[in-house]
């Protein structure tokens, strides 16, 4: 199949002027790919093109086995060992707004600054930051808990769809990126652990996962920067409640003393960047970045899939809040003054376990 262009001419060695060949588009017997014979300015229309007529027996196969994609239920226009549609990961966006400056929590409105005028204006913190200081240096994420990227992690976690996370550990290495101008240019990474017995009946650690296939597309983007998986020195030494349906102080209870470091002399001096796929009340990001300070860390950092934004708590749950906030000290080390009031929680509701 041929199709005319323009007349156009080119101009060669010693002034002589060459005409252009004609665009030609060339199909192959071999179906599993196109040649196109055509010059660089118009690549992208005929890549538009090759998606259309990328491979017939794509479309056979769609045919024959037709198969809906697991998140909206449309039907996928090609094979995939990812049963989800381009649509669903468009629908994924990043964390947009004002954030916490230290656990990235989404902030509706900036905090009051009480320092004099001349005084430079600090990054804002969440009221939780401010009463009680995470041990962590800061905390990123790519995108808020909700919509598709919800239902990703989902696919991941509960329907075992093992593929799903080198996509969703890309958009993690997005995430990951935001600290490369601030982290220390080698840091050694941590997912954080499941209990044995829970890794026995998921077969798999999705933390570990994304963290690996993030590692990998970080190789590519940054390569300058040093970063090591050490998927087993961090330890979950007793088995632990599941975090959904918690309230913020139930969970703080749920993990303290939960994690162990392997070989505390492993991460003795070391920056360490802590890996989970959601971050909710930060209670696991508190227990685990203490345990690993406590076993000779120089600092931890944070970076997850998705992080839970806070809501603002009704009249029932503000004594437990109380109680929650002067639970903090044990967890962090610092005081936290339990007459003063937190202004927000975080949904309950079918939430994760960080």
């Amino acid at each position: 199949m041929e199709s005319k262009s323009r007349p156009a001419y080119t101009l060669g060695q010693g002034g002589v002027v060459y005409p252009r060949p004609q665009v030609r588009c060339v199909f192959r017997r071999d179906y599993g790919s196109l040649t196109f014979d055509i010059p660089p300015s118009q690549t992208t229309r005929w890549r538009a093109v090759a998606r259309v007529l990328r491979s017939p027996m794509d479309a056979l196969g769609c045919a024959l086995l037709p198969a809906p994609c697991s998140l909206c239920g449309c039907p996928l226009p090609h094979l995939s060992s990812v049963p989800i549609c381009s649509a669903c990961w468009l629908e994924i966006h990043a964390t947009s707004g004002l954030v916490c400056a230290q656990c990235g929590d989404s902030l509706d409105a900036p905090p009051p600054q009480s320092q004099p005028q001349s005084t430079p204006v600090t990054a804002p913190l969440c009221r939780t930051c401010r009463l009680a200081p995470p041990p962590f240096q800061r905390a990123v994420s790519f995108g808020p808990y909700h919509g598709r990227m919800k239902d990703a992690i989902h696919a991941l976690k509960y329907d075992r769809m093992r593929r799903a996370d080198r996509p969703l550990g890309q958009l993690l290495a997005h995430a990951i990126a935001q600290l490369a101008s601030e982290a220390p240019a080698e840091l050694l990474v941590i997912p954080v652990p499941l209990h044995r017995s829970k890794y026995a009946d998921r077969g798999f650690n999705q933390a570990r996962a994304i963290a690996a296939q993030a590692l990998q597309f970080l190789a590519e983007s940054h390569p300058a920067w040093r970063l090591t998986l050490a998927s087993s020195t961090l330890l979950r030494q007793r088995a632990t409640e599941t975090q959904a349906g918690l309230t913020p102080h139930q969970r703080r209870i749920n993990v303290r003393g939960a994690f162990r470091v392997s070989a505390p002399a492993a991460v003795a001096g070391q920056h360490i960047l802590l890996i989970d796929d959601i971050l909710t009340t930060g209670a696991t990001a508190r227990a685990a970045a203490q345990a690993l300070l406590d076993a000779g860390a120089e600092s931890v950092w944070v970076a997850t899939l998705a992080r839970a934004r806070r809501l603002t708590a009704d009249r029932q749950t503000f004594s437990e809040e109380l109680t929650d906030a002067a639970n903090l000290r044990d967890l962090s080390g610092n005081p936290v003054n339990a007459n003063q009031r937190p202004e927000s929680m975080h949904s309950s509701s079918s939430q994760p376990s960080f």
